[in-house]
């Protein structure tokens, strides 16, 4: 009788534990007040809230309206003129000036234009560096983007993984507290000592201590979750489990990934264009001390005037301007430009080794996290079946209770280790997407 007993809790016991079987991570229900949340959802929510995506288009948009600016001075220059003047008919400046022009009572309007004929190319420069400019800022505006979708997949598989272990614990729990009963059932019985309760029990508050920290895990990785996608307060999501297969590393080695990324990286592309706009910004600065040529037209009526003026006036004319000194402030600023486009060179050669850097160790981690599933699965196989086994000498009084809480606790962390990995896979893969410049 001793025996057909601890045979049926036990088997109580083992059912239990097969109706609970592996975690389940991938829900695709939620209660009345869970939002359901799929991560494209999440990126599209992400890029449309997050202020600092709105920053970088305006500073693109703003970069544009450089470029305007700059090739404003190739256009002509308009202006129309109104002038009256009350004066002593023929009187003359005496002071104030090296001319002593008559001066006539008069009333005309009038129009001046102003052309640049040529600067020798400083003006053209400064239109390429300010376009380069430009582009570099849409390649920023892109970088931008690509960091706060990164943030937004990284904090959303980490809500799922927190959650993932949260149903380990809870199912943890279940199993437990089921074991727990039994025993003391058996203890009560006299078939079992209070050893294995006290066992049993502290196993129950191990779990108890694991759910704990797992809900707070949980709810700290939605609140998360919930301010990167630019909410003020908590949200009620319930991530979507994507439905993508675990695939392989990209057979591609670290050097021909750095290849890839040098090329495609929105930071690289934006800094390789800042340094080229650099270089046409130092090359009009060198421009200065080349002569500036332009033509000034000028036409008008006088209505009201002094018998001695003419009722219609015009003229056209070129001017130009030789620079001879100017206390070095053109070599100064010359060489202010070359200086800052050396420092440009030196920092997208420092960006493109860290690039290199983190690409290579990307992959490294993409590699371990891979090899990683497989030991994982190896390692909750193992203790699934020395938890059975455990589970079997203890229902024929072969072992202790020591022995089969052991095997009870292996089979927990071989259930978070398994858990772990497979998100952490899935995530070196987001970063290593991420670094190649790939996520766009």
């Amino acid at each position: 009788m001793y025996l057909a007993l601890m045979v049926a809790l036990l088997g109580t016991y083992g059912a239990a534990q097969e109706q609970s079987g592996a975690p389940k991570v991938a829900a695709t229900t939620a209660s009345s007040d869970e939002k359901l949340l799929t991560i494209q959802e999440a990126e599209a929510i992400g890029v449309r809230n997050n202020p600092q995506i709105t920053v970088g288009k305006l500073r693109a948009l703003q970069a544009r309206e450089f470029v305007r600016e700059a090739r404003s001075a190739l256009m002509p220059d308009v202006n129309l003129s109104v002038t009256g003047v009350d004066s002593n008919p023929g009187s003359r400046l005496a002071a104030g000036s090296l001319t002593n022009p008559i001066l006539f009572p008069r009333a005309a309007a009038g129009a001046t234009v102003n052309q640049l004929i040529t600067d020798f190319g400083r003006t053209t420069n400064l239109v390429s560096s300010s376009q380069f400019h430009a582009k570099a800022e849409d390649q920023n505006a892109i970088a931008t983007q690509q960091d706060i979708i990164l943030a937004v997949d990284e904090a959303f598989y980490n809500t799922l993984e927190t959650h993932a272990l949260l149903q380990v614990a809870e199912d943890t729990i279940k199993t437990r507290q089921t074991l727990v009963d039994q025993v003391q059932a058996l203890t009560d019985a006299k078939l079992r000592s209070d050893l294995d309760l006290s066992f049993s029990k502290v196993d129950l508050a191990r779990a108890k201590l694991l759910l704990l920290e797992s809900n707070n895990n949980y709810e700290a990785s939605l609140s998360t979750l919930s301010a990167i996608l630019g909410y003020p307060d908590r949200q009620n999501f319930k991530p979507v489990e994507p439905e993508q297969q675990v695939s392989a590393p990209p057979l591609l080695d670290a050097t021909q990934l750095i290849q890839k990324a040098v090329q495609l990286r929105p930071e690289i592309q934006a800094m390789q264009n800042e340094v080229i706009a650099a270089e046409k910004f130092g090359r009009s600065e060198h421009d200065l001390w080349w002569p500036t040529v332009n033509a000034t037209g000028v036409v008008g009526q006088a209505p009201v005037r002094d018998d001695h003026i003419p009722s219609w006036y015009g003229a056209v004319g070129v001017n130009i301007n030789i620079p001879v000194f100017n206390g070095f402030l053109f070599n100064a600023r010359a060489k202010s430009a070359d200086l800052e486009t050396e420092m440009k060179r030196k920092k997208l050669q420092d960006l493109e080794d860290n690039l290199a850097r983190d690409v290579r160790n990307t992959w490294l981690d993409t590699q371990k996290a891979y090899a990683r599933l497989t030991v994982t699965q190896q390692l909750l196989e193992q203790a699934n079946l020395a938890l059975e086994l455990a589970q079997a000498r203890y229902r024929l009084g072969l072992s202790s209770i020591v022995e089969f809480s052991q095997a009870e606790l292996q089979k927990t962390d071989a259930d978070l280790q398994d858990t772990d990995a497979r998100y952490q896979y899935r995530l070196t893969q987001i970063l290593l997407a991420y670094q190649m410049g790939e996520r766009r």
